[in-house]
């Protein structure tokens, strides 16, 4: 692929990239050193398949990708009850979904216990700490699905985006990839970059699936949307709101029947959501929406734009576009996914993830 083939790859279905013009540098000399943290608290839904899309297509676009396990940071943040053969199980199963996607043994693994285990890690943290007042730290508290006030009797969770932006500076990376729930540690490492002699990161933020539970208007209306996203997106914590990989036929269908679509309505709307992030993220796809033939019969979209057109008209009925949705991921998403992460011999460690979300 020439440079602006693959620039294009990058940016599609993307929030936003900080900045393009850095990106197209980066492309002009083959890629860079990337990365995508995560952490692992729970079984990987639908939603983390958007960022595990775009690391897919970053390696592809000549990235050196490393998916980075933040196991220190989800103990932090109290998940799977702190248990850290739990979450080091969670983390192995996320890369046995990126495996299924085609890209094993195309990135690096770090688990964040070995990254820490430096005397230079920490000194980079302090360096970071020096060059970021408290405020700055407790409005990025929301990289962790927290409010600031949840975080007053627990003064680890202001460690917590202090670990972030070193990550990426002791990783040595040109680009940060994540949701843009995650933008404010991103701009935070941004910002502090020059101050302690270190490069500035590429900034690359996809979508967040809203929850299957739906948001209200009030709410869109009320927070900026990096804070929103992270308040109302799909939670591993909250099962009803989410499709997980390892969800049966069953269960997807069940689940999609019953999320939140409003008629003619958009904002918020978690099944138009997927059909725009996971079916059809930005390129042509073929998408049937099966529709009793009194209504017209089955129709036959390529864009997203053409299908949320016919459904704000009042063209494509809810019941029917549920169906549709829920018969693509049964088939072409989840389906593959499954049948490689969720094997037999995973199955006790899954459940074991399972029940230690639920409890």
């Amino acid at each position: 692929m020439d440079v602006d083939s693959r620039m294009r790859l990058v940016i599609r279905d993307v929030e936003e990239v900080v900045t393009l013009e850095e990106l197209r540098s980066l492309l002009e000399v083959g890629g860079g050193r990337g990365y995508l943290g995560f952490e692992p608290s729970g079984l990987f839904h639908i939603g983390w398949l958007v960022w595990a899309y775009k690391f897919r297509e970053l390696v592809e676009a000549g990235f050196r990708m490393t998916l980075l396990a933040a196991t220190w940071h989800a103990w932090i943040n109290d998940k799977l009850g702190g248990d850290m053969e739990l979450i080091r199980a969670a983390a192995r199963h996320v890369v046995d979904v990126l495996d299924a996607l085609g890209l094993e043994g195309r990135f690096q693994v770090v688990y964040a216990e070995d990254l820490v285990d430096s005397a230079e890690y920490w000194g980079t943290l302090l360096r970071v700490a020096k060059h970021t007042s408290m405020a700055r730290v407790r409005r990025a508290l929301t990289i962790m699905g927290r409010r600031a006030e949840e975080s007053e009797s627990d003064f680890s969770k202001f460690v917590y985006p202090l670990m972030q932006v070193t990550d990426i500076f002791e990783l040595d990376l040109d680009l940060a990839l994540g949701g843009i729930d995650q933008r404010k540690a991103h701009m935070l490492a941004r910002d502090v970059a020059e101050k302690i002699g270190r490069r500035k990161v590429v900034a690359v933020h996809t979508p967040l699936l809203p929850s299957l539970q739906g948001i209200s208007r009030m709410d869109i209306a009320a927070l900026p949307k990096d804070e929103l996203m992270a308040e109302i997106k799909m939670s591993k914590s909250k099962p009803e709101s989410a499709i997980f990989v390892t969800d049966s036929d069953e269960e997807i269908r069940a689940k999609v029947m019953r999320a939140y679509c409003p008629p003619r309505d958009v904002e918020g709307n978690p099944v138009l959501g997927i059909a725009k992030h996971i079916i059809f993220r930005g390129s042509e796809v073929e998408f049937v929406v099966e529709r009793p033939s009194k209504y017209g019969g089955p129709v036959t979209y390529w864009r997203y734009e053409d299908l949320e057109r016919d459904y704000v008209d009042g063209r494509v009925h809810p019941m029917d576009l549920k169906a549709s949705v829920a018969e693509y991921l049964v088939k072409k998403v989840v389906g593959p996914i499954r049948s490689y992460a969720a094997r037999p011999e995973r199955e006790e460690l899954l459940r074991k993830i399972r029940d230690a979300v639920t409890r």
